[in-house]
């Protein structure tokens, strides 16, 4: 009787000591889908300028900010992790400042007074397509991450494309003397670029962590 207890014993004992290791790319995968979510309402954001899809996005940028931390504590506590602990490190706090940045843009634009424009819908739909395919990229680490390198290299496309708008949208901007609004309407195309700049981060992380893997 007491040999067929042991395993039972020994198991509760490893546990203990060695317990059961987080499940982190469901975790990144579900962060992923937040900022997927949010960056959707940036779209939609700068197809009408609604201020209570404004108001989403901001209410996004707290849920973010709790998905963010519970995951950096889960990291903090984990005996052991499926891949590097700096990958999974750098991919939490670059998701999450995507968010930020779209959450940033969207509030100095209402203080700033500025209506969304062609460049700034342009910059958020190429945006959307980049997270789209990291949510699908983190997604498939767990049983395919051979193919999540094809997501990393269409998000980093989609990188490059906001860098294009954002260089055509101020050779737009600096023409004339409205020097104000010069000033305000750049510091919104920037925000969406540095929301482009921390998704390209994303997607060199999630092609380190499929080399590492591979």
């Amino acid at each position: 009787m007491s040999e067929e207890k042991q395993p039972s014993i020994f198991r509760r004992l490893f546990e203990r000591v060695f317990p059961q290791m987080p499940d982190f790319f469901a975790l990144l995968t579900e962060q992923c889908r937040h900022v997927a979510q949010t960056t959707g309402r940036l779209v939609e954001f700068m197809e009408t300028g609604d201020m209570a899809v404004g108001q989403c996005i901001r209410q996004d940028e707290h849920e973010a900010d709790r998905v963010k931390i519970h995951n950096l504590h889960t990291l903090n506590e984990a005996f052991s992790t499926p891949i590097d602990r700096e990958d999974i490190y750098r991919a939490i706090v670059d998701l999450d400042e995507i968010v930020n940045y779209c959450k940033t843009t969207v509030s100095e634009m209402e203080v700033l007074g500025l209506a969304p424009d062609k460049h700034c819908l342009e910059m958020a739909m190429h945006i959307k397509l980049g997270t789209d395919a990291l949510f699908q990229g983190y997604a498939r680490l767990a049983k395919e991450p051979a193919a999540a390198a094809e997501d990393a290299d269409t998000a980093r496309k989609a990188e490059r494309r906001v860098e294009k708008n954002y260089r055509r949208a101020i050779a737009e901007l600096f023409v004339g003397d409205d020097y104000i609004h010069m000033f305000k309407r750049r510091e919104i195309y920037r925000h969406l670029s540095n929301a482009a700049d921390r998704m390209a981060n994303c997607a060199n992380t999630l092609h380190d962590i499929v080399v590492k893997m591979c």
